[in-house]
């Protein structure tokens, strides 16, 4: 069942990857996730600044306002003009209005300014209106301005249309009352024209049925405070709405360039962005997928940039991954050959037990036998806390550790033992460094319990510290044979012994000072070894500890 269970999760754990790496694949194109997702925030924020470009809406406003004053300034001209020579005084000092020369002038002056002009009488009636021309016959001609020949060019329709159907979305602006020209005109058809009578200028913006703008303006017109008529001038608004759209069409065309040149240099940063990182992501699927070296991450570090620091990382973090699998296979290769050698002994040693009949030899086989069970015993928890170093290093959080009180404390322990040499311990106040206390006083132990076992009867070891700039450096001497030559590196590799000829075989496993060397390692620390040589002849062994002190 337990079979089944394991092919079922291997084959999940293939689909998976296979799609993952289908994934991959697709996106190494011109338009992947990342391009769109560039192209979006670049063209979003050339929209959004468009957009209230095109909106418009104060200029647009202060046009119709200026529009305005210029239709009163030039209302109040007329009716100054009117008031002058449209007017007579009668027999009882009222004055009144000469009705053919105030229609003669309107028509005169409405060819200035193109402006229809409508004046009306104080009892509301018309009087004289720009547009009604007499005709020789009986009533009027009405005359009305037709549009400029090009004005209803039909793209340029369109693309008004368009602009003003999607900025009337979000624009906003208050419902204009409706412009009726009823076919028999009278002040009451017009607020501004009453507001005219009553001796105040009014302007009002309305729309008309095709819904354009229609300006308007009435001011009085008064000679000697009297108000005698209404001058009215009425002008739309498709000036306005021309010089709007041939602004927003300028807009237009300078956001199509621009917006083009967004999706070129969106594409061309996508492109430098995506393509070296879909590049770095297929090669390290490969890498995963390998079952060796022959696959490497491609090396972008002359770029310079952020993209070619992560190529630089995620070579170097293979690197490292292959250099610690190496050294995994190392240490089991070392580990199964350290113990199949007290293996080797106890199979012999039990065999030949059994075929001895003589109790003394016998005893002497399970003395060596239980040797080699501590041996092993004694290699195994090596091993096992050299597994485990690791991962506790990279778990455990670093501390202040006092180096004076932790290293007086080691040195009265050993000198404890009246049999043992003596510990000499000197080391500043207040030296501390930032480190694992159990792992750092393992690293002390190993070394001064390895000193001690090379100095002979009443020597000494020495233990010194002292601060160099950002460092604390740390010595332990002692005055046994030192280091033989050449070996002052390779004292600190796995399984490595050079123990003294009076100590018993296989009293130590060899992994102390790689252990040591390790710690200090992760502690962004040095551990060297070298001899103390005093006029050419070696007087001891000296360990020197460097740690940084932050």
């Amino acid at each position: 069942m337990s079979d089944f269970a394991a092919e079922d999760n291997d084959d999940q754990t293939t689909v998976q990857h296979e799609t993952r790496t289908a994934r991959i694949e697709e996106r190494h194109g011109l338009f992947s996730p990342l391009t769109w997702r560039i192209l979006a925030v670049n063209a979003l924020a050339l929209f959004v600044l468009v957009a209230g470009i095109l909106y418009l809406g104060r200029y647009k406003q202060e046009l119709i306002h200026s529009e305005l004053e210029a239709m009163a300034v030039q209302a109040e001209m007329y009716a100054a003009a009117l008031s002058t020579s449209a007017v007579s005084s009668g027999d009882d000092a009222t004055n009144q209005v000469k009705l053919e020369v105030a229609r003669e002038m309107v028509r005169r002056l409405v060819g200035i300014t193109g402006a229809r002009t409508r004046l009306f009488a104080v009892n509301g009636n018309l009087i004289a209106d720009s547009r009604n021309i007499k005709s020789f016959g009986a009533g009027t001609i009405q005359a009305e301005e037709l549009p400029a020949p090009g004005e209803d060019d039909f793209f340029a329709e369109i693309m008004r249309n368009l602009t003003d159907g999607l900025l009337a979305l979000f624009e906003g602006d208050q419902p204009l009352p409706l412009y009726v020209d009823p076919p028999v005109a009278s002040a009451a058809d017009y607020p501004e024209v009453r507001a005219a009578l009553a001796g105040y200028s009014r302007g009002v913006v309305r729309v008309d049925g095709q819904g354009r703008r229609v300006l308007s303006v009435s001011v009085p017109v008064a000679r000697f405070k009297q108000v005698l008529a209404s001058v009215m001038m009425t002008k739309s608004g498709d000036t306005i709405e021309t010089a709007l759209h041939a602004v927003r069409l300028d807009i237009l065309k300078i956001f199509v360039f621009a917006f083009g040149i967004t999706v070129l240099l969106s594409i061309y940063l996508a492109g430098v962005i995506t393509r070296p990182l879909n590049r770095l992501a297929r090669a390290a699927e490969r890498v995963r997928r390998s079952k060796n070296r022959q696959f490497a991450i491609p090396d972008l570090s002359d770029r310079n940039d952020e993209i070619g620091d992560l190529s630089t990382t995620l070579r170097d973090m293979t690197e490292t991954l292959w250099d610690r699998m190496d050294a995994i296979e190392r240490f089991a290769a070392d580990v199964a050959h350290e113990i199949k050698n007290p293996l080797t002994s106890l199979r012999s040693a039990v065999e030949t037990a059994t075929r001895l009949k003589d109790p003394e030899r016998q005893r002497r086989l399970m003395e060596i036998i239980a040797e080699d069970v501590q041996r092993l015993d004694r290699l195994i928890s090596d091993i096992s806390d050299y597994s485990r170093m690791d991962a506790e290093l990279s778990r455990t959080e670093s501390e202040e550790v006092d180096l004076r009180p932790l290293l007086q404390t080691m040195g009265e322990l050993y000198n404890a033992n009246p049999d043992g040499p003596r510990i000499k311990v000197a080391v500043p106040e207040n030296l501390v460094v930032p480190a694992l206390e159990s792992r750092l006083t393992q690293v002390f132990r190993n070394l001064i319990s390895n000193a001690i076992t090379f100095t002979p009867e009443g020597g000494e070891v020495r233990v010194r510290a002292w601060r160099d700039k950002n460092q604390a450096i740390i010595t332990i001497e002692d005055d046994g044979p030192g280091i033989p030559p050449g070996k002052e590196e390779a004292i600190f590799n796995r399984f490595y012994t050079e123990r003294p000829s009076t100590e018993k075989f296989g009293q130590h496993s060899g992994l102390g000072l790689s252990i040591s060397k390790r710690i200090m390692s992760a502690h962004n620390g040095e551990l060297s070894a070298q001899n103390r040589v005093l006029n050419d002849e070696v007087k001891g062994a000296v360990f020197t500890i460097r740690l940084p002190l932050d």
